[in-house]
C-alpha cells in the first residue's frame, strides 16, 4: 500500500495552516473600513460595526485609533484587543 500520496497532502496542509497562524495580522484603517471590515475586529459584530460607522459619519474622522472607545458599545478592552489591528491612515 502505497502511502505517499497521503503524506504529501498531510504535509501540504500541515504547511498550508502553519503558513496562515503565522501571518501577519491585517490593519484595518478605522476611518475608511465598511461595515463588514470592522465587524471582523475582536469584540465587534455587526451593530457595533454599524455604531462605528454612524459615528464616523456624524463626527468625522478618528484622530487615533484610542478614539474608537469613544463610540457608544466600544470599550478601552476591545480597543486594546485590536490595537495591532488599528489604524487611522
Amino acid at each position: 500500500m502505497k502511502r505517499t500520496p497521503f503524506i504529501a497532502t498531510l504535509v501540504l496542509l500541515i504547511s498550508l495552516f502553519t503558513g496562515f497562524a503565522h501571518a501577519e495580522p491585517v490593519a484595518i484603517n478605522i476611518n475608511t473600513a465598511d461595515v463588514a471590515t470592522l465587524a471582523e475586529l475582536t469584540g465587534v459584530g455587526q451593530s457595533k460595526a454599524e455604531a462605528i460607522v454612524a459615528y464616523r459619519e456624524a463626527n468625522g474622522p478618528f484622530q487615533a485609533p484610542a478614539d474608537l472607545a469613544q463610540v457608544k458599545g466600544i470599550g478601552a478592552r476591545t480597543v486594546e484587543k485590536n490595537a495591532d489591528r488599528l489604524t487611522v491612515k
